[in-house]
């Protein structure tokens, strides 16, 4: 807005003598009114106060920059203690991870060496099992000792007191501890030796062999269902299992009958 040019003119006032000292205060007031109100314009702007406006828009922002600065540093250094944090913990668990390598790898190792041992145990074993020794030396039998041979298996007859006589499973358990199974037959001259063999055994009193009743079929433990129907009655429910007597053929039981049993394994190529 421009500056308005006020003129101003000289004002007498003709008074009486020792006017009061009240008037003239007025009279000087209302002077100067109206001088301030003549005189109003657009303040000048300092140039001074217009640089420090600049400087301190300047230092404004260069301390937004610095503070923005230390914040980025410091989410970085953050950023880097968690990413050494995590490398700390790898490394860690990266040993831990070494150790028990090295100690799976020596178990292994202590493991094979046993079951070495075990292997050329077993293999004594057999030696003296089926190649006793005799005045004139090893001579080697397809079976060991106490063992029948036909064709080209090997059984045994176990034919204990009532009292140690066994259910189904615990006849298969002892067989297996004899590395042999239940006996599974093949075929019709297999059939008849086994029958041959259940020494004492009439009625339902006869020797367990692997053979029982599983979905309402009749199956060997090499997991062959019954093929010859004529071998045994149908089964009459479950939890049945065969038994093998002799000159009879073969019978359903429980499977939690206590009873003897044959166990079978192959013979010795000799």
């Amino acid at each position: 807005m421009a500056e308005e040019d006020v003129s101003y003119a000289s004002v007498v006032f003709k008074t009486k003598k020792n006017p009061p000292p009240v008037a003239i205060k007025e009279e000087e007031t209302v002077y100067d009114e109206v001088n301030m109100r003549g005189n109003i314009s657009q303040p000048a702007v300092d140039k001074n106060d217009k640089g420090a406006n600049n400087r301190r828009g300047h230092f404004q922002q260069v301390a937004c920059a610095f503070g923005i600065t230390c914040v980025i540093l410091l989410m970085g250094i953050v950023a880097v203690s968690v990413y050494q944090s995590k490398i700390t913990n790898l490394t860690v668990e990266n040993q831990d991870l070494k150790a028990q390598w090295n100690n799976l790898t020596q178990q292994l190792r202590n493991m094979q060496t046993n079951l070495n041992e075990l292997n050329v145990t077993r293999a004594q074993w057999s030696i003296n099992a089926y190649c006793p020794k005799q005045q004139t030396g090893r001579k080697c039998e397809p079976c060991q000792d106490g063992w029948l041979l036909s064709q080209s298996s090997c059984y045994a007859i176990n034919d204990p007191e009532p009292k140690d006589q066994k259910t189904w499973e615990e006849a298969q358990q002892n067989c297996i501890g004899k590395n042999s199974d239940l006996a599974v037959v093949l075929n019709d001259k297999e059939k008849r030796f086994i029958s041959d063999k259940s020494w004492g055994s009439s009625g339902t009193n006869g020797y367990w062999i692997g053979l029982r009743v599983e979905g309402g079929t009749w199956k060997w433990l090499d997991g062959r269902n019954l093929t010859k129907s004529s071998w045994i009655k149908r089964p009459p429910e479950k939890d049945h299992c065969a038994i093998s007597v002799q000159s009879r053929g073969w019978e359903s039981v429980s499977c939690s009958t206590q009873h003897r049993w044959i166990c079978k394994k192959a013979a010795l190529s000799v």
